[in-house]
């Protein structure tokens, strides 16, 4: 009986040393398991400073030339063009007759016109020194000034359109188009030459909606073309379309001076350069420095080696840093490569600060 108590102790001692024995395993098990909170980890970033720069607008854009005035030569009468007195490439000045419909008739009904309304002025003189002197009625004079009148207005018509017939160029320019030949019978409205103005000129170019809202009217420009290499034309912003075509570009036109040395036609390939240099200072960082978006832009910037995440509000692109317009200091340090893995407080060590500018 003995025996048998003792070896029953014996299998219990067993039990509980072999049940110790996995409570220890297991223990060690799970403290493998548990992941080791890290108090010391640092994540390795790459740095940059806020910095001030001038800033720089870069706009380049093709455009072609168009004559600063153009017009088209016609008449409001009609007739046998009689003589035509320029060229093709002439130079013409503004109110110089160009061309002479036939006048004949019309300067024959004018001196008939301008008679009778000599006689009539005459009858009217006569008559009212009659009347003053009761040998006339007022009815009689008031009938001939009348008359007079008429005719008067008579022989005003007939000198306007006398003077139609002479066709005189509306603008001064350099004749670019002859439509109708000496001897051709005319009809009123009818083209008969064109007239460009050479003298200034101006661009015509197309701007997309980001770059209209970069250009200013009278802002400078400068003008070059593969016709004339190395020199360049200065010009001005003289027109921006208030309203955006098809495509939602914006024509703008920008003025120059042609020289007579290096005139430029109409309808030169040109290449228009809006770019712009201001000595105002900007605060800029590095555009790989943002997260979040562009609308809602976001930096970490280092505060005590740790990434803070602060919320900016940003400008222009110049050479591949971003204007910033609030939310940063001159000198403050920004991070540029790392940020994935960073939230706002984490500590972060500097691998390789970037180039301070």
């Amino acid at each position: 009986m003995k025996q048998k108590y003792t070896l029953i102790l014996v299998l219990i001692v067993i039990v509980l040393l072999a049940g110790y024995k996995l409570y220890v395993n297991k223990q060690a098990i799970n403290r493998k398991n548990t992941p080791q909170v890290a108090n010391n980890i640092k994540i390795p970033v790459l740095i940059d400073t806020v910095s001030e720069q001038i800033t720089v607008s870069n706009l380049v854009k093709t455009g072609n030339v168009a004559p600063f005035q153009e017009a088209s030569v016609s008449a409001t009468g009609g007739g046998t063009l009689t003589k035509f007195n320029v060229e093709l490439g002439d130079h013409v000045q503004q109110g110089q007759v160009l061309a002479q419909l036939d006048a004949g008739t019309i300067e024959i009904n004018l001196r008939n016109s301008e008679t009778n309304e000599t006689k009539l002025k005459n009858d009217l003189q006569t008559y009212t020194e009659l009347l003053n002197g009761k040998a006339a009625t007022q009815e009689q004079v008031n009938g001939i000034r009348q008359n007079y009148l008429n005719a008067k207005s008579q022989s005003d018509q007939l000198r306007k359109q006398l003077s139609d017939t002479r066709i005189k160029a509306p603008i001064s320019g350099i004749v670019s188009a002859k439509s109708i030949l000496q001897g051709e019978v005319y009809s009123p409205g009818r083209e008969i030459a064109r007239i460009i103005n050479l003298a200034q000129a101006k661009v015509q170019v197309f701007l997309t909606e980001k770059e209209v809202y970069r250009v200013k009217e009278g802002q400078p420009v400068k003008i070059s073309t593969d016709v004339y290499p190395g020199q360049v034309f200065e010009g001005r912003v003289s027109f921006i379309s208030p309203q955006s075509d098809a495509s939602h570009s914006y024509l703008t036109e920008i003025r120059i001076n042609n020289t007579q040395k290096a005139v430029l036609r109409s309808g030169t390939f040109v290449y228009a350069d809006f770019s712009t240099q201001s000595q105002q200072q900007v605060l800029t960082i590095p555009r790989e420095a943002i997260i979040e978006s562009i609308q809602a832009p976001a930096v970490y910037i280092l505060d005590n080696n740790r990434a803070k995440l602060r919320y900016i509000k940003v400008g222009h692109e110049i050479e591949g840093r971003v204007e910033v317009q609030e939310g940063l200091k001159k000198g403050e340090l920004v991070v540029v490569s790392g940020q994935i893995n960073l939230q706002d407080g984490t500590q972060v060590s500097i691998t390789n600060a970037a180039s301070q500018r």
